[in-house]
């Protein structure tokens, strides 16, 4: 059997080879430091245990299909959380329930894409949304966000890449994998585009409730009523459940001018029968009880402190730069090419895993275009933080006197010594 053409030019390299490697070197006994994948679980960030308890309440009364759409509880539940933060016009038929926020990306775009239509997509940006548009059709084309100026995205880039055949523009916000949270001002020109050229908007919030410090989460469709808007969230990350795949997405804008669409979602969603039950339940115990991520969040709180400390140690390491995440759950440092000419950062993170047995994810991956910058995850306790970053920082050490560049001299062993004092730095 062959494959299929249309998945030449799909990639989803956080579950690809390199993750393939440190799999074959864990069967063979060696233990990975793993700062690579968003997902919770593995690092004792579980479920509250309210919504555990109310999903195992309703099992018995979930084994039949659901309507394709969700159960009304959950739909209704969804709706009144977006109508508490003023999306009034969000009412419980303009919600899809889905396994995850990814199969609904698929789905949306599914319905939406004709051959060769063109999605604006961020650079850096999670990777589903490239690979999605391109099974369905589509053509992405990536605009670029600003690392000098807080990750934002560059809006003249943005409408420089529109063309005649672009018909939508997504924004992954707060973004993965930087981390950046969009103010009033940027979401404001997305709006503008999108009016001004009839563009849809798909706006990625799954990270929404976690942010930290001051900044401020707004919802796409507050800022763009008027326009054909789908709004993507769900219960993996803020409730630590990637595993129960229970996501959603709420379609608004003008009902004359998104009614063709909406059945065609209500076709794609019935094909698929129906979404998890079991963890539909737990929607609606979610968004109206206590909300334990903020415990999370905030100053003290496990995962501010943990964002803080990579932050600090990643940037001590000579030649590594790293712009402060004001949301989601990683950092996107940034590697000077002057002391680090790797000219493939796949090999980087190759090199890294081999002679480190840590696991990064390597920016082009995120469809960043240089070969200068690696995802880190901030989901490990501070002791993983701290004993990555001094490999990190070894590593980085011996290459920059292999190089024969300003940096840490003599060999390799008072490389390894010196990231070593740099890591003992932290306190």
């Amino acid at each position: 059997m062959q494959h299929s053409s249309k998945i030449h030019n799909v990639r989803y390299e956080l579950r690809g080879p390199i993750l393939q490697a440190a799999k074959k070197m864990e069967a063979e006994g060696q233990r990975i430091l793993k700062m690579n994948l968003g997902d919770t679980a593995p690092f004792g960030l579980q479920a509250p245990e309210s919504i555990v308890k109310d999903m195992i309440h309703h099992i018995r009364g979930a084994q039949g299909y659901s309507d394709s759409k969700g159960i009304p509880s959950a739909r209704t539940a969804i709706s009144q959380y977006y109508q508490t933060r003023g999306l009034m016009q969000i009412g419980v038929d303009d919600i899809f329930v889905g396994n995850g926020v990814s199969e609904l990306i698929s789905m949306t775009l599914q319905a939406f894409l004709e051959n060769d239509d063109e999605v604006l997509i961020p650079a850096p940006d999670y990777p589903l949304w490239t690979a999605s548009v391109t099974l369905s059709g589509g053509k992405p084309v990536h605009y670029l966000c600003d690392e000098d100026n807080q990750w934002w995205p560059d809006m003249a880039d943005v409408e420089a890449k529109i063309t005649d055949r672009t018909r939508a523009i997504v924004i992954i916000n707060p973004n993965n994998p930087t981390g950046a949270v969009y103010p009033r001002h940027i979401l404001e020109q997305f709006a503008r585009l999108a009016r001004k050229h009839s563009l849809v908007l798909f706006s990625d919030e799954i990270y929404e409730k976690i942010l930290y410090g001051d900044v401020e989460h707004i919802h796409t469709a507050s800022i763009a009523k008027d326009i054909c808007c789908l709004t993507f969230s769900g219960l993996s990350k803020a409730y630590r459940m990637p595993g129960y795949r229970a996501g959603w997405v709420a379609l608004t804008g003008p009902r004359a001018a998104t009614a063709a669409y909406r059945e065609t979602l209500e076709l794609l969603a019935s094909l698929r029968l129906c979404a998890n039950v079991p963890s539909q339940h737990a929607i609606q115990t979610s968004l109206g009880g206590h909300q334990s991520i903020d415990e999370l969040i905030r100053p003290g709180g496990r995962l501010r402190e943990q964002r803080d400390l990579a932050h600090r140690l990643l940037n001590e390491i000579p030649g590594v730069s790293c712009t402060r995440a004001d949301g989601a759950l990683y950092l996107f440092p940034k590697l000077d090419r002057k002391l680090y000419p790797f000219s493939s950062d796949e090999k980087f993170v190759l090199d890294l895993l081999e002679e480190q047995k840590i696991l990064v994810s390597h920016g082009t991956a995120f469809n960043w275009p240089d070969p200068d910058h690696f995802r880190f995850v901030i989901l490990p306790s501070t002791t993983d933080i701290e004993e990555a970053v001094r490999r990190i920082a070894a590593f980085l050490a011996v290459r920059r006197h292999a190089a024969g560049t300003a940096g840490v001299e003599g060999t390799p062993a008072d490389a390894d010594a010196a990231a070593d004092t740099l890591a003992d730095s932290r306190v």
